[in-house]
């Protein structure tokens, strides 16, 4: 067997033009995404400031929470709830929603991990993994939309105070415009 004469490789130079064209097409598209999701982010900016800070300054200057246009649609602003813990607060803002009734909020999730053939083991309770030695990973939580919903109520509905600090709150106002077509 000649191992050179296997060795030979033929390369079609077409095809090798081809590819490099879509090299660079792909290149070019890749840039185009770029600069369009720049440019979106930018419009983004411009709703935001728009929904959050122009109009509702101009309708709290006129005086206005609720404004109908003449063309059926009507404007709204209303506040906007944020919140997130901050890790290294996490066991205080756990312990005030224990204190103040809310403990409910804070999941609770056991995990462990096993390696192959341990299915038995798995189905065991977790006090049945301590006594074996097994590790037991234990994560405490609450999920961002209930933590939202939770200061949201608190705040808005029962006029309560939250710890912003423990909370991560955040209030801007937004923007909310249904037009004819939406009603």
């Amino acid at each position: 067997m000649d191992l050179e004469a296997e060795s030979i490789i033929s390369v079609d130079t077409g095809m090798s033009a081809d590819i490099a064209k879509y090299c660079n097409k792909l290149l070019e598209t890749q840039k185009q995404i770029l600069k369009t999701e720049e440019e979106l982010n930018k419009l983004k900016e411009v709703e935001d400031t728009l929904s959050e800070q122009t109009i509702p300054n101009l309708m709290q200057q006129a005086g206005v929470q609720l404004l109908k246009l003449s063309d059926g649609s009507s404007v709204e602003v209303k506040p906007k709830y944020k919140a997130r813990i901050p890790e290294s607060r996490s066991e205080e803002a756990f312990a005030w929603l224990r204190e103040n009734g809310h403990g409910d909020l804070i999941k609770n999730q056991v995990s462990m991990e096993f390696g192959m053939r341990q299915d038995n083991e798995a189905k065991s309770i977790v006090e049945e993994l301590k006594n074996k030695g097994l590790p037991v990973q234990q994560k405490q939580f609450v999920h961002p939309s209930s933590l939202r919903g939770f200061v949201r109520e608190q705040i808005q509905d029962l006029g309560k105070d939250v710890p912003a600090d423990l909370f991560g709150t955040y209030i801007s106002n937004n923007t909310k415009i249904i037009t004819k077509e939406k009603l």
